[in-house]
C-alpha cells in the first residue's frame, strides 16, 4: 500500500464514520468497523486488546446487558463507537499525512511521488522519507544523524561515576543477628 492509498482510504473511512454518526445503523457500523480494522492493521499492524482499550473503541459508557437494545440505545451505541473509531482514524491520518510517519504496510517508496533517492534528509524531497517539507523521519538517536555533542560523553561518564559511588547503598549496613535473618 502506498502512502497516497492509505491517505485516500483513511479519508473515505472518516467520511463514512461521520455519516454513521449522522445516520446510525448497527449493520453498517459492523461492516465499517471491519473495513477500518483491516486498514489500520495493514498500515500499523494488528492491535491487541490493550491498544483497543486504550483507544476506548467499542467500549460505550452505558453498556446494555441482558436484553436487546432499544432503537434509541442502538443509535446512541453506533454514534459513540463511530465517534471513537473516527477519532482513531483521524490520528492515523495525521500520523501519515502531517507527521510523515512510516507505516508497516508501506510499499513503493515513501512519501508522495517518491521515485528513489532525492535531495536528501531534511529537504522534504523524495529522499527525506516523509513527504513533508523540512521534516525527516523520527528515528532512534543512534540513527538520526544528530550532531555530536562534545560535552555529552563527559556528562555521561560523570553520571556513571556518581552511580558507581552509590552501588553499595542497598547492602546491609550493620551485621544482623542470626535470629533476625529469618
Amino acid at each position: 500500500m502506498t502512502r497516497d492509498d492509505l491517505i485516500a482510504a483513511t479519508r473515505q473511512l472518516i467520511y463514512e464514520g461521520e455519516r454513521l454518526q449522522a445516520n446510525p445503523s448497527l449493520a453498517s457500523l459492523q461492516m465499517w468497523l471491519k473495513r477500518s480494522d483491516d486498514l489500520l492493521a495493514t498500515a500499523w499492524g494488528s492491535m491487541d486488546r490493550y491498544h483497543l482499550a486504550w483507544l476506548m473503541v467499542g467500549k460505550p459508557k452505558d453498556i446494555v446487558r441482558g436484553r436487546p437494545m432499544t432503537a434509541h440505545e442502538e443509535a446512541a451505541y453506533v454514534r459513540e463507537v463511530a465517534d471513537q473509531k473516527t477519532a482513531a482514524l483521524r490520528m492515523s491520518l495525521d500520523a501519515v499525512e502531517r507527521q510523515g510517519m512510516p507505516f508497516v504496510g508501506e510499499s513503493g517508496g515513501v512519501g508522495p511521488g517518491s521515485g528513489g533517492p532525492g535531495p536528501g534528509p531534511g529537504s522534504g524531497g523524495p529522499g527525506s522519507g516523509t513527504g513533508v517539507p523540512g521534516r525527516t523521519l523520527d528515528r532512534a538517536p543512534d540513527q538520526a544523524g544528530l550532531p555530536v555533542d562534545p560535552a555529552l560523553a563527559e556528562r555521561l561518564a560523570e553520571a556513571r561515576r556518581q552511580a558507581d559511588a552509590h552501588l553499595g547503598h542497598d547492602a546491609p549496613r550493620a551485621p544482623r543477628p542470626e535470629r533476625m535473618q529469618r
